[in-house]
């Protein structure tokens, strides 16, 4: 399995919610360490510099995902909201969040776990609040469970990225239609 972070989704907690891939099969657990969750708020551009992570800040992490993806599901199959999701990210995006500062080199923002989680925490919020909802699908991929935001023209977007998705989708239907053709003219 690849261990890269993915940033397809368009939108942080939304790429946040999918480091735990392939939900409904194998679940792949991409915060399998401290260190995973450390590249991650770093590789997401969220900070520049976060302070190393320990396990129970991945607990954390990993509590408040969940919340995220239960919130995103039910706001996007039109359901209640579940209260216990509910107080988790609302309970982490009370924390401070991560602050960027000026410096000569430009922006940068160095943070705590509990901060880098807050800012996922107050996007996620701003989101599941804001315009994008209705943008809000799920990948065509029957093995991916990713939401990703979709302003494609018309919103015909199918997978969360061509390259995890859609490339693999796309050549698994070419390769079926390659073995059916030979039988179908044979008929």
């Amino acid at each position: 399995m690849n261990l890269d972070h993915a940033f397809v989704c368009g939108s942080p907690p939304l790429d946040f919610a999918a480091t735990l891939r392939a939900r409904r099969s194998v679940r792949f657990e991409m915060f399998a360490s401290p260190d995973r969750l450390d590249a991650w708020y770093v590789e997401s551009g969220l900070v520049d510099r976060i302070e190393p992570c320990g396990q129970d800040d991945v607990e954390q992490a990993v509590s408040v995902r969940e919340a995220i993806y239960a919130l995103v599901t039910a706001r996007r199959q039109g359901q209640k909201y579940d209260t216990g999701a509910l107080r988790v990210l609302n309970s982490a995006a009370r924390r401070p969040p991560a602050v960027p500062q000026l410096t000569a080199a430009g922006r940068h923002t160095e943070a705590t776990p509990e901060q880098a989680l807050s800012s996922v925490a107050r996007l996620a919020v701003e989101l599941l609040a804001g315009a994008d909802v209705p943008l809000l699908k799920e990948c065509g991929n029957p093995e991916c469970t990713r939401v990703y935001i979709d302003r494609s023209r018309g919103m015909r977007r199918q997978w969360c990225g061509m390259e995890s998705c859609g490339n693999k989708i796309k050549a698994a239907a070419y390769r079926a239609r390659k073995r059916s053709a030979p039988a179908a003219a044979g008929r």
